[in-house]
């Protein structure tokens, strides 16, 4: 539920209030000010209308619908802007996350960081803990990669994204990266939910490639819940019949997402595809569905990739990708530059 106070509320009207809702055990978020003061009722268990009505300073009462409270735009109507440094995601600006799926070497991370940098990329992306299927595949660098990450931040002054997939790295990969991951896998794995909430970067949540929207945004709302709010959606693809592509990328979530979230939307079209030449059509119209930006897989040498070169693009593929999209951002009210 919402509760709508009211326009002349006193400091001690609220402060009534709220050791009220304490008194009664509710949890409760004060929310964002629309052209009222509102305080959010989570608690499922909380129907008594008249109830809520009769708290001191509450003039209106509004159900709230969605399973997923804090993630929904019933309780925060304007879209939330994550801040990564100086990039801004879910704004006007169309934002673009490049780099490889695995950071290999020094000289491979930065050599790419910076051809992504100089054709537009705002932030870094690189895999130093790798969950992969096969326990005989190229698991990352480990901490030796996250001293890489932190080097290429330095060095090149651009943010960087690496995933997290145990809260036992939590704190090394916090203090590294500036946007951490939470990968397909790890989408439902509430605990390192929690964990990662609490190291006070933005989360950059994947979807799970056999979750439902409301499944995705429920996890979501687990960050939300433990106070971070400053969460990303990646749309990755679904594992559907279809054996022709990796997944099938589900753009249509894309537009949906934006009606009843405030959370910025991005899209990943290499792992949805896994074909190098699908990633640039997909990208290009990820960004005409409404997306706030893209993660694209970028390597020098794809051929030789540790991990999933099939699907990363050459740099000068990703320098066309990127012209396509300075194209298209006009004609879908963007800005990409």
């Amino acid at each position: 539920m919402i509760l709508e106070l009211q326009s002349d509320l006193t400091p001690e009207t609220k402060s009534e209030l709220l050791m009220k809702l304490r008194a009664l055990g509710w949890e409760y978020r004060e929310l964002p000010p629309t052209d009222v003061q509102r305080i959010g009722i989570l608690d499922e268990a909380v129907h008594d209308e008249e109830a809520c009505r009769r708290l001191p300073g509450v003039v209106r009462v509004l159900a709230v619908r969605s399973p997923y409270k804090l993630a929904s735009r019933e309780m925060h109507p304007a879209g939330t802007l994550v801040r990564a440094g100086d990039v801004v995601i879910g704004g006007r600006r169309i934002v673009v996350i490049a780099g490889p799926c695995a950071v290999e070497s020094r000289e491979q991370a930065l050599s790419i960081a910076r051809r992504v940098q100089q054709d537009g990329a705002a932030l870094f992306r690189g895999g130093v803990f790798k969950p992969r299927t096969s326990p005989y595949a190229f698991q990352g660098l480990g901490e030796e990669g996250l001293k890489i990450l932190a080097e290429v931040r330095q060095a090149l002054g651009i943010p960087v994204v690496t995933e997290l997939t145990s809260p036992l790295q939590a704190d090394r990969v916090g203090a590294c990266t500036d946007i951490v991951q939470i990968g397909s896998r790890n989408m439902q794995n509430f605990e390192l939910l929690k964990c990662a909430a609490h190291l006070g970067k933005p989360v950059l949540l994947k979807r799970g490639f056999a979750a439902t929207i409301d499944e995705w945004l429920l996890s979501a709302e687990y960050l939300l819940f433990e106070g971070n709010g400053q969460v990303i959606l990646c749309e990755r693809g679904i594992r559907t019949f279809e054996t022709s592509t990796r997944n099938t990328l589900d753009l249509s979530a894309v537009p949906l997402l934006k009606r009843i979230t405030h959370l910025p939307v991005i899209v990943d079209p290499s792992h949805a595809t896994g074909i190098r030449d699908l990633v640039i059509p997909m990208g290009r119209a990820a960004i005409a569905a409404g997306a706030d930006g893209l993660m694209v897989e970028v390597h020098t040498d794809p051929e030789q990739a540790l991990s999933d070169g099939m699907q990363c693009l050459f740099p000068d593929q990703f320098r066309s990708l990127m012209q396509d999209l300075r194209a298209i951002a006009p004609v879908v009210g963007r800005v990409f530059d």
